[in-house]
């Protein structure tokens, strides 16, 4: 695997390192003995797939409050997702800061993002599929989320927005307090 730092410190595009020939090629999509030479989070408890039916669907922002904050590596297996992650880390030199990428079943790329990020997509394509890693159990009590089109967050979603659930309309936009 090739492991590419984001702009967010302990966020990485993951790339796989493929070893091909004739038949096609292998790659590894998680070794615990790399994660953990990059310091990593290499424990996952949930494998969790998403099949996203509309193009311009989101999911997120979400993420969970300690003791139930997780680590995800995100993979699209079918279709394609505009893939991002919003450091909420308060203490962080990128807080609020977001990295997007995009994720598709053709360039195989995946996106680790670390816990006390937001993590959320869009879907590029219809019946786009989703697979990832999580580091711990939800807990809907420890849910939060950040609203998509938060100005202060000012990400760029790249299409229209037409299919979103109720619950992530509903997120607050961030207050920040002097």
């Amino acid at each position: 695997m090739i492991f590419k730092e984001t702009i967010i410190k302990g966020c990485f595009e993951i790339e796989l390192e493929k070893r091909g020939d004739e038949r096609g090629f292998f790659a590894r999509l998680f070794c615990k003995n790399e994660f953990e030479q990059m310091n990593l989070e290499n424990n996952f408890v949930q494998i969790n797939n998403s099949l996203t039916l509309k193009k311009g669907t989101i999911r997120g922002m979400h993420l969970q409050k300690k003791p139930f904050e997780e680590t995800k590596v995100v993979r699209c297996l079918k279709g394609s997702i505009f893939d991002v992650a919003v450091d909420f880390r308060k203490n962080s030199p990128t807080y609020l800061k977001y990295f997007s990428t995009n994720l598709t079943s053709e360039n195989r790329k995946m996106l680790y993002v670390p816990k006390g990020c937001a993590h959320g997509f869009l879907s590029l394509e219809d019946n786009t599929e989703v697979f990832y890693l999580v580091s711990n159990y939800y807990n809907s009590d420890s849910e939060i989320g950040l609203n998509y089109k938060d100005p202060l967050l000012k990400i760029k979603w790249p299409i229209e927005i037409e299919h979103i659930s109720e619950k992530d309309k509903m997120w607050d936009y961030i207050k920040i307090y002097e």
